[in-house]
C-alpha cells in the first residue's frame, strides 16, 4: 500500500513539475563546448569543428538558460541548409525539435519531432520527445481548463452571493 501512494505522489509531482526524460545541461558545459568550438576554428579538420558544432548545439539546446536554448535554435536552423547526410540532418532536426520544447513552442517541436520519425520510424530519441510534447500539451489543457472552471466557480459563487444580498 505504501508503495502506491508514494507512486501516486511521484506521479502528481511530474505532473505539476513537468517530469520528462530530456536531460538538461548546466551552464559549465556550455562553457567547456564553446571553448572547445574556439580551438576547433583554430586550425582543426572540418569534420572535427562539425562534432564540436554539434556538442555545442546539443549543449545549448538542453540548457536550463532560454537565451541559450535560443542560440542553439539559431545554430541548428542555419546548419539545416548544408547538411548532406540523411543521419546528421535527423540529429540536427531532433535538437531543434528539443530546443523548440525547452522554449515552449510545442506545435512546432512536434512538427519536427514526426519529420524525425518519417526519416527514423523507431528512433527511441525522437519518440521520447513526442510523447514530452504531447504529455505537456496534455498538461498544459488540464491546466486550463481547471483554471477555466475556477473562474467560472467563482463568478457564478459572486453572483449567487449577490443575489442573496439583495434579498
Amino acid at each position: 500500500m505504501e508503495a502506491k501512494m508514494s507512486k501516486f505522489f511521484d506521479s502528481v509531482g511530474n505532473f505539476f513539475s513537468g517530469g520528462d526524460q530530456i536531460p538538461w545541461c548546466d551552464a559549465d558545459i556550455v562553457v567547456g563546448c564553446e571553448r572547445e568550438v574556439a580551438d576547433a576554428e583554430k586550425g582543426a579538420s572540418e569534420a572535427i569543428k562539425s562534432e564540436c558544432i554539434m556538442r555545442l548545439s546539443w549543449a545549448l539546446v538542453h540548457s536550463k538558460r532560454p537565451e541559450d536554448v535560443q542560440r542553439g535554435i539559431a545554430m541548428l536552423e542555419a546548419s539545416l541548409g548544408v547538411i548532406s547526410s540523411p543521419l546528421q540532418q535527423r540529429e540536427r532536426l531532433y535538437l531543434l525539435g528539443v530546443g523548440y520544447y525547452r522554449s515552449g513552442d510545442y506545435p512546432r517541436s512536434r512538427q519536427i519531432a514526426e519529420r524525425c520519425l518519417e526519416i527514423a520510424p523507431d528512433w527511441r530519441q525522437a519518440l521520447t520527445l513526442k510523447k514530452a510534447i504531447e504529455d505537456k500539451i496534455t498538461k498544459d489543457g488540464v491546466i486550463g481548463i481547471g483554471i477555466a472552471a475556477t473562474a467560472v466557480g467563482l463568478l457564478a459563487g459572486g453572483i449567487a452571493a449577490a443575489l442573496s444580498r439583495k434579498k
